[in-house]
Parts: structure tokens; sequence; C-alpha cells
């Protein structure tokens, strides 16, 4: 009897094949999106510029969270908000109705039991929330603002503006990272990576702190792509070439297909150009 040998066809290389990208945003977000990274075949280097901590003094979210079928609309201002913020699964009082800036804390909120939470379609920031059309009229309602320490007051300021009544809620801290860039900075000298993804100016400003000046050299001749204007403007005042993208890991996602087409395969990568 004549043995064969079956074997399964090699599988396509992904776009993002050969492509070693910067994930900064912190641990715990930085997973899924690494996982996004890989099966488009990328290399992902996770280094977290932001290390988030629960608060020092919890009183103010506990009473929040006893307090929350008293509230007409309840806010979390980013995916960091949804999972420091949100009370325990099965306690969501089913009549709130909960408000993210963008499709990450959405899906957040959704992980820890906060469903439906409505979004704006463009503009994922605190003004494109306050441009959705029930949150015109607020007089006299009460809202709830889950968010960070030290973060911007736009929403909360605006919905006071038009006649809510607005508490805002620390439910948790951000700090830089404290060392561990030698290995980043290896990693830029010797080429490994060819893309920085940054979701936050404090965390751009964190990784120009800890790089310092031999590592921003490098990143400086990297394409740093970013998903809102603010955080573009910050991040080339750094010096980093900032590129702007659609909101959402979507949208980022989106800018590295489109950067990774033009630039064709990375140096070293021996893929073979196929018709």
């Amino acid at each position: 009897m004549n043995l064969h040998t079956l074997t399964s066809p090699p599988r396509p290389r992904g776009p993002l094949f050969g492509r070693g990208i910067l994930v900064t945003r912190p641990a715990r977000q930085s997973e899924g999106f690494a996982r996004r990274l890989a099966a488009l075949d990328a290399t992902p280097i996770i280094w977290p510029a932001i290390v988030i901590e629960p608060p020092l003094d919890r009183a103010a979210l506990d009473r929040a969270h006893a307090e929350l079928a008293g509230y007409d609309f309840a806010f979390f201002i980013s995916a960091n908000a949804a999972e420091y913020g949100a009370p325990p699964v099965g306690r969501w009082p089913a009549g709130l109705p909960a408000y993210a800036p963008g499709p990450g804390t959405v899906e957040a909120l959704a992980a820890v039991g906060v469903p439906e939470a409505r979004c704006p379609a463009t503009s994922y920031d605190s003004e494109g929330l306050l441009a959705l059309p029930e949150l015109a009229r607020v007089h006299g309602k009460r809202a709830v603002v889950f968010r960070g320490e030290g973060g911007r007051e736009t929403l909360a300021d605006t919905l006071i503006a038009r006649g809510a009544q607005v508490e805002s809620v620390v439910c948790y801290r951000r700090r830089a990272p404290e060392g561990g860039a030698e290995g980043l900075v290896d990693a830029l000298a010797h080429g490994r990576v060819h893309a920085i993804t940054l979701t936050s100016s404090e965390g751009a400003e964190n990784l120009v702190r800890a790089v310092g000046e031999r590592g921003l050299r490098w990143l400086a001749r990297l394409p740093a792509f970013v998903p809102h204007p603010r955080i573009a403007e910050r991040v080339r005042a750094l010096g980093l070439d900032a590129r702007l993208t659609d909101g959402g890991d979507a949208g980022l996602i989106a800018g590295l297909l489109d950067w990774a087409a033009d630039a064709g395969p990375p140096a070293g990568s021996n893929i073979e150009t196929r018709d």
C-alpha cells in the first residue's frame, strides 16, 4: 500500500505580517487590541504607557452605586471608567441609560454587565456625546459621570450649564509607568518596531519621557497612529509623526492597514510578491 502524506496548503500571510506594532494603552485594554493585530500577522509589542489604579477613597463611588436608580443618565468617559466605575454585574438598573464616548467604551461596558450603552455616531468624545439630541434638554435631570482623576470637565460643565444636576465620581487614577523602558528602547534601536499606536495625550507624554532622548530619535522616525485630533496635536508637539485615524480600534486598524499597503513589505520580511 502506498502511503500519502497529506499536508495543508500554507496559510496566506496577513496584511501586517512582519510589522512590529507598539501598543501603549493600559495593560488590561492592550490584550484585546493585541489579539486583533496578531490575527493580521502583526507582532504586537505591548508597553503600557499609563498605569490604571483604583481610587484611594471609594466612598463616593460606593455612594453612587447605591443611588444608581435615582439618576436619569449615567456617563462613562472611557473604557477605564467602565472597568473601574461600573457596579458589580447584575446590579445595573434596568431603566437607567448609559452613555459612552465611543465604541470601545460601549464594548467595555457590555463586558461588565451594562448593556446597550449609547454613543455618538461620529466624534468619539465628550463633544460628540453632548451633540446627541436627547441631551439637549436635561434641565432638572440627575446625571452621574464616572471619570478618572484629573480628567476633562467638558461633559459635566456643559450638562450643568444646560440645567442638569451632575455628580462627577472619580473611579480610577492614572500614573506613569515606573521604569521598564530599556527593552523598548532596544527594540526601537534594532528596528523591531515599525509603527506606534497612541490613544491618549498623557500616554504619549509618558512614552516620550520614558524612552529619553535616544529612544525619541527612533520614535520620531515611525508613524504614530492616533484616534482623535486633540491627541494628534499633542503627539506632533512631542516631535512624533502623528497619523490621524477614525475613532476606535477599527479606525486604528484601518489606518495601519492603509499604511502597510502603501509602504510595501518591511525590510527583511522575505515576503514574496504574488499576482
